[in-house]
């Protein structure tokens, strides 16, 4: 258990929400708009490139980490540890941390910065990894985990699978280490199988597929749908990790009083929560006004229920997400 407290959490999304049937016209694709609001819940989502909005990873991360520090009521200054979770970063290099930093402290500061990539699993091994280093290091105040997500600017046109899935977004939580509250950070439970790397990704642009001429001739940039997911790969997955952490800590699966999961399909949401015996006013979804932000989701979703005062101090909470990859990881927290 470490002694670390979330005092701040923002949110940033770009431009007006669109709509599936606006999606279609402005995408120019087709999809069973009625099959996707059923089963996905995705009714509207941001995409900043269909309204014309010149932003990207950073200024989403940047304007979601503004309000966390804001809403912390901290000086920039002050952070010394900035994270952010993304597997689709402002550049291959530098971090996108290392340049928010820039943005948000704006000189040289004696503060440790990078990202972390794990697929839309990425998020919580930035918390975990964030709350481990700032309850051993003494001399960092505050640290700032952001995730966030533009996997839009990813996808290749006349895609109507990841036009109408995947949207654009941003969450940041502030941490300190406190000593008095009963927050803490109880620990994680993870998992990972590298052998189903070739189902979904970003395969052009690294070191083994450099983006040609070649590469775009044969639209074999941006993301790619190799094969399919196996369809119970989450309703297996999931309860699993569940149950796996609980164990862990010794804890009843009633003992926790909300659980986030990846924000990618309410029917899977429903399934899992039916396997775990627990209701689904003990989960939150926000992909009816999110779409599917894959690292911001889980703090997005978290930012709204404690905006509505859902989520309490003192109550325990677990994060569970999974990525391709494959990568799941998981938080167990008290507010």
């Amino acid at each position: 258990m470490l002694p670390i407290k979330i005092v701040g959490t923002g949110l940033y999304v770009p431009g007006e929400p669109i709509g599936n049937q606006e999606l279609k016209h402005l995408a120019r694709i087709e999809f069973d708009a009625e099959k996707m609001e059923a089963k996905l819940g995705i009714k509207t989502r941001h995409i900043a490139r269909l309204r014309a909005i010149k932003e990207t990873t950073l200024d989403f991360a940047t304007h979601a980490s503004e309000e966390a520090i804001k809403n912390a009521g901290i000086n920039p200054e002050e952070i010394g540890l900035l994270i952010v979770a993304t597997d689709t970063p402002e550049y291959i290099t530098p971090a996108t941390a290392i340049v928010l930093q820039g943005r948000i402290q704006k000189s040289e500061k004696w503060a440790m910065a990078f990202d972390v990539a794990s697929s839309c699993a990425s998020f919580t091994m930035a918390f975990d990894t964030a709350a481990s280093i700032l309850a051993a290091n003494a001399g960092i105040k505050y640290a700032l985990i952001t995730g966030v997500y533009n996997m839009p600017a990813f996808v290749r046109d006349g895609d109507a699978f990841g036009y109408s899935i995947f949207s654009d977004g941003a969450a940041a939580f502030v941490l300190t280490r406190d000593l008095e509250s009963n927050a803490s950070y109880l620990g994680s439970q993870m998992l990972a199988d590298g052998t189903q790397y070739d189902y979904i990704g970003v395969y052009a642009g690294g070191s083994k597929i450099p983006v040609t001429k070649e590469v775009l001739d044969k639209n074999e940039n941006g993301l790619l749908n190799l094969q399919p997911l196996p369809g119970d790969r989450n309703v297996r997955l999931w309860p699993m990790v569940v149950e796996k952490i609980l164990e862990k800590h010794s804890l009843q699966i009633s003992d926790i009083d909300y659980f986030f999961f990846t924000q990618i399909n309410k029917s899977v949401i429903e399934k899992v929560m039916e396997a775990l015996g627990q209701p689904m006013e003990k989960t939150v979804c926000v992909m009816d006004r999110y779409g599917y932000t894959g690292s911001a989701c889980i703090p997005m979703a978290f930012h709204e229920a404690v905006k509505s005062n859902l989520v309490k101090r003192g109550q325990k909470i677990l994060f569970v997400a999974s990525g391709a990859g494959l990568s799941v990881g998981s938080n167990l927290f008290i507010y």
